[in-house]
């Protein structure tokens, strides 16, 4: 959620800073701030609450330049929203900016306190620069003041370091937060996420847990949590820039909607066979162990775990495989029982999941047969901590509301599947039906992006609406929770998810006519059981909308208005029917007037708990 930039340069380098800071915007914050350090000046800070084009009035009006200097944007943990807790802290000369919670703050404080140090803010990072500043006063060594305050704080953090005495070094550190190094020409910098330094190289160091570096203009030096001299190696960032610019769309979550065709086709590229998937590509001894899979656990956060809700009905009904789907945050904090042969899937879209990291090192020592990654960022923490790897090439997603995320985890999730059944049965029907439909699916979801100027007229419906349901039934009913997922964090409006069946069983006392009853209804299976669950809204005067197969007969009325999308394959069709309930949420969001990309009270990566 938080964001850390910085730069070491023979130029000023405030104008990387706030373009890093823009460039994290996405994430969610609720201050921001720079530190810089001037020749003849010290440190020169400047900090203001809310957006950064504060930060920037802030700056016009007083100036703040140099060769080195940190920018952070904060989500507040610790503290209220407000100056005075923004980033970065000051001590004695130096200042620091951090992302995660210092979980021991509290008798660091008091102890810090107790030792002469006054403190400005409520937050926990203020503890690390005064612990900072009191090691620094011990031995006049600051890169081993950093070594003695790493060795005393606890939690998750990343972290960036300046000091006057050092007007040309840049220090940092990670452990549990993400923290890059980039490479330029006589110059080094650090941000929490590439995407705030691809102005200026996509040239990249991936610290790894417990790291950290000394940087100058010319030297990047970094150390193991051991203190062994390591070289991590340079990675070029494969993103194209232009994923970061909105270009004709309104916002970026319409763009990243449109986008899907392309980011599946992405997702697909090299997976698939003629008649089955390349089961090669999560290593040369794939095969084998797939083979040895006889359970499966899922764990993962929001839209990523209505990924895993889908997953577990294609598993369970394909590979026959038990499968069992849980919140990381629980997960994390209870006694799991691990069955024998039992995979770990985690699924995230940034791979910086705060919950979703924890549970799959919660995992290590739990007797699992192995753990696999689902993720869009390469160079993430759950990419590199697990043990097998899928990514699914999304490309990055600034909207705050995943869209192309969730269709590509989906996507990774039916390959898996198939892979599972293949090692099994071999290249059955199932698996040849399965790569048909994965190579259909961006020409399906592109013949249902055409359906937006229909959805466009029935999000006026909800102009004036406090609340919604949706329904599903099988497969489509972890659909139905992404859909009233999606409704809510964009246009505020509370909605639920229910399994149609379970209509009779509470729900239908909330429908009338002011209550919208969204519900999507392929041809397959259940499709029967889901009509009579309609006709129940339609008796009691409900306001029904319908996403359905083109196939299916419906009779329209004031009440009940049907929007078909083309038949598909039963196993992708869950994918298909999230595009409307995408575009439907984003219209919704347009005529209440909410800010789309970045809603209220809510951040794009969790990378704290």
């Amino acid at each position: 959620m938080c964001g850390i930039v910085g730069a070491i340069a023979q130029r000023n380098i405030t104008p990387i800073l706030l373009e890093g800071l823009r460039r994290l915007e996405y994430r969610g914050y609720d201050s921001a701030g720079v530190a810089v350090i001037a020749a003849g000046k010290g440190i020169q800070r400047v900090r203001a609450a809310g957006k950064v084009i504060e930060l920037e009035n802030s700056l016009d009006a007083l100036p703040a330049n140099g060769h080195l200097g940190i920018a952070h944007t904060r989500w507040a943990t610790h503290g209220k929203p407000a100056e005075h807790n923004a980033h970065p802290h000051v001590s004695h000369g130096l200042a620091v900016v951090h992302n995660g919670i210092i979980e021991n703050h509290a008798p660091l404080r008091k102890r810090l306190k107790d030792l002469g140090y006054v403190f400005t803010s409520e937050t926990d990072t203020e503890v690390v620069a005064h612990l900072l500043a009191h090691h620094y006063a011990e031995n006049n060594e600051l890169l081993a003041a950093l070594r003695a305050t790493l060795a005393e704080i606890h939690g998750a953090y990343a972290l960036a370091v300046i000091h006057e005495d050092q007007p040309e070094t840049l220090y940092c550190s990670r452990m549990g937060s993400p923290l890059v190094v980039g490479e330029g020409s006589e110059e080094r910098y650090i941000a929490s996420d590439p995407l705030a330094l691809l102005q200026v190289t996509d040239c990249f160091r991936y610290l790894e847990e417990g790291d950290y570096a000394r940087l100058t203009m010319n030297t990047c030096e970094i150390w193991d949590r051991n203190h062994q001299v390591v070289d991590r190696p340079i990675k070029r960032y494969e993103h194209s820039a232009h994923s970061l610019d909105k270009g004709e769309y309104r916002h970026f979550m319409l763009k990243e909607i449109f986008e899907q065709p392309l980011a599946i086709s992405e997702t697909l590229a090299s997976t698939l066979g003629n008649d089955h998937v390349l089961t090669a590509l999560l290593g040369p001894d794939a095969e084998t162990r797939l083979a040895d899979v006889a359970n499966i656990h899922i764990v993962a956060c929001g839209t990523s775990y209505h990924a895993g809700l889908v997953a577990r009905y294609w598993i369970e009904a394909q590979a026959g495989i038990p499968c069992q789907v849980e919140v990381a945050s629980e997960y994390r904090y209870r006694t799991v029982v691990v069955p024998a042969n039992t995979l770990l899937i985690t699924i995230s879209q940034s791979g910086e999941t705060a919950d979703t990291l924890a549970a799959l090192r919660y995992s290590k020592n739990q007797g699992y047969l192995s753990s696999l990654a689902i993720c869009n960022v390469a160079g993430s923490s759950l990419v590199r901590e697990a043990d097998w790897r899928l990514l699914t090439h999304a490309g990055p997603e600034i909207g705050v509301a995943s869209t192309k995320a969730f269709t590509t985890q989906l996507v990774a999730l039916l390959w898996l599947t198939t892979a599972l059944v293949q090692v099994r049965n071999g290249i059955t029907e199932q698996v040849t039906n399965n790569v048909r439909a994965l190579r259909s699916l961006p020409d399906v979801i592109a013949q249902a992006l055409t359906l937006e100027p229909r959805i466009t007229l029935l999000a006026e419906r909800f102009a004036n609406k406090h609340h919604a349901l949706f329904l599903g039934r099988g497969t489509h009913y972890p659909i139905a929770m992404e859909g009233a997922l999606k409704l809510k964090e964009i246009s505020y409006i509370h909605a639920e998810a229910y399994a149609a069946g379970e209509l009779k069983h509470g729900p239908l006392a909330l429908v009338d006519e002011d209550m919208p009853v969204v519900s999507v209804a392929p041809s397959d299976s259940l499709l029967e059981k889901l009509k009579s669950n309609l006709e129940e809204v339609r008796a009691r005067g409900g306001q029904l909308i319908t996403f359905a197969c083109e196939t299916i007969e419906q009779t329209d009325d004031a009440n009940h208005e049907t929007i078909g999308l083309p038949w598909v394959e039963e196993c992708i069709s869950p994918i298909l029917y999230t595009i409307p309930l995408q575009l439907l949420s984003y219209h919704v969001a347009l005529v209440k007037g909410t800010d789309v990309d970045k809603p209220r009270n809510l951040a794009k990566s969790v990378t704290v708990e």
